[in-house]
């Protein structure tokens, strides 16, 4: 379960690099501008933004020198982001890099204009690309999001085994939920574990939900991944100890705010691998004939002082498996 813990590495599914006609855009400006937009808050994206500067600079491109970004952020208002993309490309900008739901809104809006997309879900199935070798003006990185669940649910178990229910929340608008919540539920079933699993898409909702788990006797939490449950973090760490139920998170983000633990993909990696990407783009290369990268950048994250608040202790075998301890 555990084989990919601290190794990096991205499988590159097939396909070569071609020249890629940029040059008339970028001869309209002194560097190139790309345009970086995002469905979350500036607050919630920081270090995303280190990530993709990263990316970029292991690529040759530093921002403020060669290449200028433009940064859009829709504070988990979808409806704003084709207005956001527009504007980018009013600029104009030579390449959007979004997540999944901004990708989605630069592929309605151009053609032409190079995409780079970083999601968790399935971008065939979703509709960003029509393949691994996508052709056309868009390509990105896949990292794993939805297929976890049966992973922090065994996780989750095993420091709070006699948790005869679990509780499991879930944001319906995202991308891979469905994959996220039949994971679960098929992990949930081989062992007879009991889940009750609840739609939240509202401050509201998150608070009636562990209202009802604690109702109906839960005993531990699997939070679900995606911006609103990250942008809602803090809430749902303060609910979590206010009703005692130790609970396990997507990414690592609610561990430092003060939760028990998190099992998930890298997204910090991932958007540093759309960084090179951009880089490579901006350098010529076709994106078309860039395949989807498989990012599978795994980190694992313990906090001791939320497990200590809850009377709970770690076997040594599962704090050697931590990437990261906080305390």
């Amino acid at each position: 379960m555990f084989g990919m813990r601290r190794r990096d590495f991205v499988a590159l599914l097939g396909g070569a690099a071609v020249a890629w006609p940029l040059a008339t855009r970028a001869q309209q400006v002194s560097v190139p501008v790309v345009g970086f937009v995002r469905s979350t808050s500036a607050a919630d994206s920081t270090h995303l933004v280190t990530a993709f500067r990263q990316g970029l600079k292991e690529a040759g491109f530093v921002e403020g020198q060669n290449v200028a970004v433009e940064y859009r952020w829709a504070d988990n208002q979808f409806d704003r982001l084709p207005a956001l993309v527009a504007d980018l490309l009013h600029r104009p900008v030579v390449v959007i890099v979004g997540n999944f739901n901004s990708a989605l809104a630069a592929k309605a809006a151009t053609t032409t204009v190079p995409i780079v997309f970083t999601t968790g879900g399935d971008p065939i199935s979703d509709g960003l690309v029509s393949s691994n070798r996508p052709g056309g003006n868009v390509t990105g990185i896949n990292f794993l999001g939805g297929v976890l669940g049966a992973k922090r649910l065994d996780l989750l178990r095993q420091i709070a085994p006699k948790a005869i229910t679990i509780g499991v929340l879930v944001n319906p608008n995202r991308a891979d939920t469905e994959a996220e919540r039949r994971d679960v539920q098929a992990a949930a079933q081989a062992i007879g574990q009991q889940l009750i699993i609840l739609d939240v898409r509202s401050d509201r909702d998150l608070e009636m939900g562990f209202s009802t788990f604690v109702q109906r006797g839960v005993g531990a939490l699997l939070v679900g991944g995606g911006a609103f449950m990250n942008s809602n973090r803090e809430l749902l760490v303060t609910l979590a100890a206010r009703h005692a139920l130790p609970a396990i998170y997507s990414n690592h983000e609610p561990v430092l705010a003060g939760g028990l633990m998190s099992y998930g993909s890298s997204i910090p990696d991932a958007v540093r691998q759309a960084g090179i990407y951009t880089g490579r783009i901006l350098k010529g290369e076709n994106p078309g004939e860039l395949p989807v990268m498989r990012s599978t950048k795994f980190d694992f994250v313990i906090n001791l002082k939320a497990a200590k608040a809850l009377g709970l202790e770690f076997n040594p075998q599962m704090l050697s498996l931590a990437d990261e301890l906080v305390e």
